[in-house]
């Protein structure tokens, strides 16, 4: 009888560990930005990573910010110190010296990434 219940248990836990799984996704991004900036202005740049089903197996272990081409940014969380909820934000100021193409992409431990986003920022005419 004990066999049985250890066996009952073991096939419990796979199935919920696999229904979190099969609920889980790759780590997206989206970018909260101006579009328009006055040259020398400090601006708000606002990252929304949205990942299903973070655990101490399965996580976004990191995020990073590009702009024109130099990362300025990065977090990187592993499964003792996970992201603190499925949908986080984070926040970075830019001075805006140019037109800016600003990079964000977010990844998974166990699905990758959904792709880097990237939007632009555009000097305010004088």
């Amino acid at each position: 009888m004990q066999k049985k219940m250890m066996l009952l248990a073991a096939g419990l836990s796979f199935i919920l560990i696999m229904q979190g799984v099969a609920l889980a996704n790759k780590s997206s991004v989206a970018i909260e930005a101006p579009k328009v900036a006055q040259k020398g202005s400090e601006i708000v740049v606002r990252i929304t990573v949205t990942h299903k089903g973070n655990s101490a197996l399965h996580y976004t272990n990191w995020l990073r910010v590009v702009v024109n081409k130099k990362e300025v940014a990065r977090w990187d969380f592993d499964s003792t110190q996970r992201p603190e909820s499925e949908i986080f934000t984070r926040e970075l100021k830019i001075k805006v010296m140019e037109d800016l193409d600003i990079t964000a992409e977010a990844n998974c431990v166990l699905h990758g990434s959904a792709g880097p986003i990237t939007i632009k920022i555009l000097l305010k005419g004088d």
